[in-house]
């Protein structure tokens, strides 16, 4: 993104929920991978990509997101974001104009 480019903060539109891995003790011993909430926070979404590839006669499509936030400095490799029934897993992320103002999310919505 070039340094003169506004983003403009009415652009985050859309709200979502910040969560983190958490493991819960499954009472035998061991833990049940999952997510916990950390934060909700607006955010704006841009689609990017979508690619078929078959595998084992079915057709599994990805799809690749750019997601805009408020700066962030809690990212953690492993979290991701949700919008209702939506999820996408956080791939990469930085300061897009190193202003220190905003977070790039590289994301990949995944099936729940």
């Amino acid at each position: 993104m070039a340094r003169d480019r506004i983003i403009d903060p009415g652009a985050l539109s859309a709200r979502l929920v910040l969560e983190q891995p958490a493991e819960t003790p499954d009472g035998q011993g061991g833990v049940t991978q999952g997510f916990s909430a950390l934060a909700t926070l607006w955010a704006r979404i841009e689609p990017v990509s979508a690619r078929a590839e078959e595998t084992a006669g079915a057709l599994p499509v990805t799809v690749t997101h750019r997601i805009w936030l408020r700066r962030r400095s809690d990212l953690a490799g492993g979290m991701r974001l949700r919008k209702g029934g939506r999820l996408f897993a956080l791939h990469g992320f930085r300061d897009p104009d190193e202003t220190g103002r905003y977070t790039l999310c590289d994301c990949e919505e995944i099936k729940p």
